[in-house]
């Protein structure tokens, strides 16, 4: 048990690494030793749950032979195969059915509802992950492609019924110290008492310092924009991209048992 000295200092190393977070996409060669990383994990089972079913697995892959078979559903992204650890985290119904049948109990769990029940649960634990190992010095980046080629992941990794991906991090020892990426001001995301909309004004003070960092200005140009936001719309998230790839997701449900027809 910790006193409470050693609590604070935790808490300090914890605020810390949030308030200094960044995405860490090249590792040196250290290995993430087993006994730190079922430490980490199991740390983070304290994470909030849905009904305290914890509805979520996580799949760690070190092998090269599988982190290559993983690196094209990632679109390529070289930190898969050369980070020492990659972690898929999974909405996870399997367990949780299994044990209500073994024990004369009916699920209900194969809809839309226990998916989101299940992936909040897996989301909540990644981030207490990640929180944790950071903590330790460790490096992560965050893969949101883990939602674009969901049915390749299912696939490589023999998720069965009832479970279906929703983050992937690498992780490593880090070779590098990335600069932090720009967030919005609090005003921007803070509602006081009920939501207030937004007008023209408000979405000006929220995003004119994000649209005149010097590297923001040089992403507008290179991509032959006018507005930063034209960048996200026409180029980095198309509304075709969103729309196959939200089908391509909807199928991985269904094929999972979460959508039934």
């Amino acid at each position: 048990m910790c006193n409470f000295a050693e609590k604070v200092i935790i808490n300090l190393k914890a605020m810390d690494c949030i308030k200094n977070r960044r995405s860490v996409r090249r590792y040196d060669a250290r290995p993430v030793e087993d006994a730190l990383l079922h430490r980490l994990l199991a740390e983070a089972e304290r994470t909030q749950t849905m009904g305290n079913m914890q509805l979520y697995s996580v799949v760690v892959t070190r092998s090269p032979e599988m982190k290559a078979r993983l690196l094209p559903l990632h679109f390529g992204q070289r930190m898969v195969t050369e980070a020492p650890v990659v972690l898929t985290f999974c909405a996870d119904f399997n367990r949780t059915v299994r044990w209500c049948e073994q024990r004369q109990a009916e699920p209900g769990y194969d809809n839309f509802l226990s998916f989101l029940n299940a992936a909040t649960d897996a989301l909540l634990y990644c981030q207490t992950f990640c929180t944790l190992a950071e903590a330790e010095g460790l490096g992560l980046c965050f893969l949101g492609t883990t939602l674009y080629n969901p049915q390749g992941i299912v696939d490589v990794l023999s998720l069965p019924h009832l479970v279906a991906p929703v983050a992937t991090i690498t992780l490593g020892w880090p070779a590098e110290e990335p600069e932090q990426t720009d967030r919005l001001p609090l005003s921007a995301i803070v509602h006081d008492e009920h939501y207030h909309d937004y007008d023209a004004q408000t979405i000006d003070n929220a995003y004119s310092e994000k649209e005149s960092l010097p590297e923001n200005l040089a992403f507008v140009l290179e991509n032959g924009k006018q507005t930063l936001a034209q960048v996200f719309t026409d180029v980095r998230y198309t509304r075709r991209d969103n729309e196959t790839l939200s089908r391509g997701y909807l199928d991985m449900l269904r094929r999972q048992g979460f959508l039934r027809e």
